[in-house]
Formats: C-alpha cells, structure tokens, sequence
C-alpha cells in the first residue's frame, strides 16, 4: 500500500477493528515490547466514572485513532477523559501536525498502538483531576485559554528537581515508553467497547484531552488558539535547541538545515538571540524565500549547490559558531558536523527513523573540538511561559508561521500533505 492512501480520508468507523479479547491482547499488536501497563482496573475505573461525564460535560467525544503504523487515521466515539490529580481536562481548539506524529504513523519510530497523535495544542480548561493542588487550581482556573507542551514534565523526578523539564524521567518512563500517564495508565477508553488506546503525549487530535498541569501554561486572550498551538512543539523544541543546546548569543553565526515547522521556528529565536549570519538550509525554494521572513539573511538551496561549501563561503571560509540539524537524516547530520567553526556546535533536533545512524570524522571532531548535542525540546515550566511572551510581544511571528489550516475530519488529510512535502512551516487542525 502506498504512503498517499494511508492517511486519506479521516473518517468515523465504529467497527473498523475488531477487538477480542481482554486488554491484555492489545499489546501484541504493539510495536514496543513491553508488559501491559493498563491493568483491567482501569477498564472497571472508566466504566463507574465516566457513563455521564462531569457536571456540564458531555459522556463522550470523538478522537482521530492510528490503529497500526501504516493504517489510516479514523475518527471514533470515545468516554469524556478524566483527569487526576495534578490533571487538568483540556477542551482542545487546535492541534498542530507534527514529523514526530508521521513517524509513529509510517512506523518509522515505535509507539503502542492503537494511540491517538497530537502533541502541540491550545484549549479551554475545563475540569481540574481531584485532588489537585489549591495553587495548581488558582493557576489554572476554569474556562482559563491555555497552550501545551509536547514534553509533559512530571515535576518530581531527578531531572525535574533540577529544572532539566526536558529529561523528564517519567514522560520518557511512561509516556514515550508505554503511552500512558504517570500512573502507568492511559485516559482514554472507547465507547463502544470500553478498550484503552495509548496517547502519544496527551493525544491531542481530540475534542477533549488530559495534560498534567505541569505541561501547560496560560494563554492570553490576545494570541489566538489556531496559531499558538504551535508554541508547544515547533517552537518549544527550536528554543531549547537554541537556548539550552546552542546557548546562542548575540553575533553568533548560525546556519539552520531543514526549514520545516521546527527549523523555519529556530530561524525566529536565532534572530530574537541576536545572531548575525542566519542560514537556512533546504531544497525546497519555497521553503527558503519564507525562511527570510523569518530573519534568514543567506538561503542555500542543497539541491543546486554544495551546502557546506556554501556555508564556509559566506563565513569567509570558517564555517558558522552553531549549525542546527531539523530534518533527522543521516546526510543532514554529517552536513551539520561540516558547517561549524572550529570549537564549534552541531546541535541535532530533528528525529530519525529507528536505527538511523549519523557520522562523523573523528579525527576532526576531536582536534577541532567540535561539540556534537542533541537536543529534544525545551523546558515547559521555564520556557512556555517566554515563548507565550515572544508571541504576545510580537517578537515571534505565529501568524506566517502556520501556512495551512485544516478542519478536524481533515485530519488523515493533513498528514498525507505533511508526507508529501506540501506543507511549508506548520499546519494546525482545528478541532472545534
């Protein structure tokens, strides 16, 4: 089956697979190899608490499903979510279309499977989990617009003790691992039969959908939900890049390869930091005539000319302080490596198919001192608060920075455009 019919035509199909069995069976249809993490008590938990939902909540909510890599996205009935404590339920207007979700669609990263994609969303808070915190309430109060990050930080862990929200021990434990929350258990069930579907961050291609409270951050009423749903991943990963991998600083020579969501947004904060030379890389001449809208002052087309040499040219031989990698492919990482100056950084951003393997010339990397970092994304507690400011200001343009909107029942629509490279910058589903 090819690639183009894999996404088409996002759909409402009740019985499009027929489950049998206890939940148990659901994890030998699994990519990762792991015991289930969703005990039958879940099950029993949703069938006792979610039949009429909250006050004022409708029982159920539709939520675009990936079965199995390479399977289309159809669109299904499920219970209302619950949250739980530090949870807060989230009624999600927009949710962005992220390479991360095609992967997991084409099965080029493993996920639990059947999920529910979406990572970067804006929404309306709705219902706080019980027992959460009074500050928690305050904070978040509701009916209160808030934005998500795609890096859920549990709060509690080593790394999150130390402010590293990035390293999160249990979203990496957890969610990455078993496409649960931090009980070791999904939020969503559905309807027609009661069966758990994982969630690859909160499952934001959703009418409704449970972030912990530690993810999320306030949104202004002046910024709009369709375009700053973006802010909790394509921007949120391009500042952590910039700001805690590259630790860019004004003068810097910068050279971005890969001007997708994620690299067009690194063009933005490489401009607010104050970088000089800002490069962008790509083979798309589309992609690159909006990269100077977004504070590019060289465009390199890697289709019609040697980029690295090209690079070296226009830094008078030297090569930039910082090269930014946000395609995740082996030939890009190399030309990352080879774009920087002596004692220079190759930050790596965009994520590869499982097993992809990156080169490099030892002997150059270690008489140059060249540093090699990876980078997944930003820091939610520090970071989304500052970029909802860089938006709000102006600072970051979100209005260019979405060129397509799709409606939800779209949403297989969206991704098959993603595959194919007709998206330029960010597309966002809009929900409701």
């Amino acid at each position: 089956m090819g690639i183009s019919s894999l996404f088409r035509g996002a759909r409402r199909i009740q019985s499009c697979v027929s489950w049998s069995g206890s939940s148990s069976s659901l994890v030998g249809r699994c990519q990762n190899s792991h015991t289930n993490p969703i005990a039958s008590t879940t099950t029993r938990y949703y069938s006792r608490a979610t039949s009429l939902g909250a006050a004022g909540l409708p029982s159920t909510m539709r939520a675009a499903v990936c079965w199995e890599p390479n399977k289309p996205l159809t669109i299904e009935e499920f219970h209302i979510p619950r949250p739980k404590a530090g949870e807060i339920l989230i009624k999600t207007k927009a949710c962005g279309v992220c390479h991360s979700d095609l992967h997991v669609m084409k099965g080029e990263i493993a996920f639990s499977s059947p999920c529910v994609l979406g990572h970067e969303i804006t929404g309306e808070v709705v219902e706080h989990g019980a027992l959460t915190d009074t500050k928690t309430i305050q904070r978040f109060p509701i009916g209160s617009h808030v934005v998500g990050a795609f890096i859920m930080p549990c709060g509690n862990c080593s790394f999150c003790s130390k402010g590293h929200d990035d390293l999160c021990e249990d979203f990496f434990a957890y969610n990455r691992a078993k496409g649960t929350l931090y009980d070791g258990e999904t939020r969503l069930f559905l309807r027609s039969n009661e069966k758990p579907v994982y969630m690859y961050s909160m499952g934001g291609l959703a009418e409704f959908c449970v972030v912990p409270a530690n993810g999320l951050t306030i949104l202004p009423d002046s910024l709009p939900y369709t375009e700053s749903a973006i802010l909790g991943c394509a921007v949120f990963t391009a500042y952590g890049a910039m700001a805690h991998a590259a630790e860019v600083r004004p003068g810097d020579s910068v050279a971005v390869i890969g001007i997708g969501g994620v690299g067009s947004s690194c063009l933005q904060i490489a401009r607010a930091f104050g970088a000089s030379d800002i490069i962008a890389v790509d083979v798309s001449d589309e992609k690159l005539q909006k990269a100077k809208i977004f504070g590019a002052t060289h465009a390199i087309n890697a289709r019609k000319e040697d980029a690295v040499e090209k690079i070296r040219e226009i830094t008078g031989g030297k090569g930039v302080d910082i090269a930014v990698e946000a395609l995740g492919k082996p030939q890009t990482f190399m030309q990352c490596t080879k774009s920087v100056k002596d004692g220079g950084k190759a930050v790596m951003i965009g994520l590869a198919q499982t097993g992809a393997v990156g080169e490099i010339e030892i002997n150059h990397l270690v008489r140059r001192k060249i540093k090699v970092i990876g980078s997944y994304g930003g820091r939610a507690r520090q970071d989304l608060p500052k970029l909802v400011r860089l938006a709000e200001s102006g600072i970051f343009n979100l209005s260019d920075a979405v060129s397509r909107r799709y409606k939800f029942e779209e949403a297989g629509q969206a991704y098959e455009d993603l595959n194919k490279g007709n998206i330029v910058s960010r597309a966002v589903v809009e929900i409701i």
